[in-house]
């Protein structure tokens, strides 16, 4: 059974036991969470919509951090320049139950 979820805007495709990272979801290493539920392929069976019942269910594995951006502005012979960088928030998931 295949499903796609949505998480923070950003759709998934998503199986059991299937570990991946998703944009920061509140909650620790640990928890059980509720995802919403785009799309199901049951067997060949789709269901889209609010027709779709099932129930995609997973459990917060870390909170982690990506690697740095860094964003560098510069103009010549002017003397201005400019650094700043940052690394975005991550939760690592793994799919429970697709139900």
């Amino acid at each position: 059974m295949v499903a796609v979820i949505k998480v923070a805007g950003q759709q998934f495709k998503v199986e059991k036991d299937q570990t991946l990272y998703v944009p920061h979801v509140e909650g620790k290493a640990g928890d059980k969470v509720d995802l919403e539920v785009l799309l199901v392929d049951a067997d060949g069976k789709l269901s889209a919509g609010p027709s779709v019942k099932a129930k995609v269910k997973a459990e917060i594995v870390d909170q982690v951090k990506g690697d740095t951006v860094i964003a560098y502005k510069q103009k010549r012979r002017k003397g201005f320049h400019k650094k700043k960088g940052h690394r975005t928030a991550y939760t690592k998931i793994k799919v429970t139950s697709i139900a």
